[in-house]
């Protein structure tokens, strides 16, 4: 099975609470380019991000569940940091 990129980060504890989110929810996710990225100042961004890819097969169900999570997810608003 061919993997798909459905989330793509440039700081590798971003793209592994992704992966780890994937996996909770059954996906069988794994982090790509965590190294080489870690490896070089800014070769992270040159390269694409570290991206969590998941089999093909299941690539738009993960996409999907990506968007339902950051849908449901508290906005800032909800949580002010500023006193009133």
């Amino acid at each position: 099975m061919q993997p798909t990129t459905v989330y793509s980060a440039f700081s590798p504890a971003d793209a592994h609470l992704i992966r780890s989110q994937l996996e909770a929810a059954g996906f069988h996710a794994i982090v790509t380019h965590e190294l080489s990225s870690l490896s070089m100042e800014g070769y992270a961004m040159a390269a694409g991000g570290i991206l969590v890819q998941v089999p093909e097969s299941e690539g738009g169900d993960a996409l999907e569940f990506l968007a339902s999570a950051r849908d449901s997810a508290p906005s800032d608003e909800s949580n002010p940091t500023e006193p009133e």
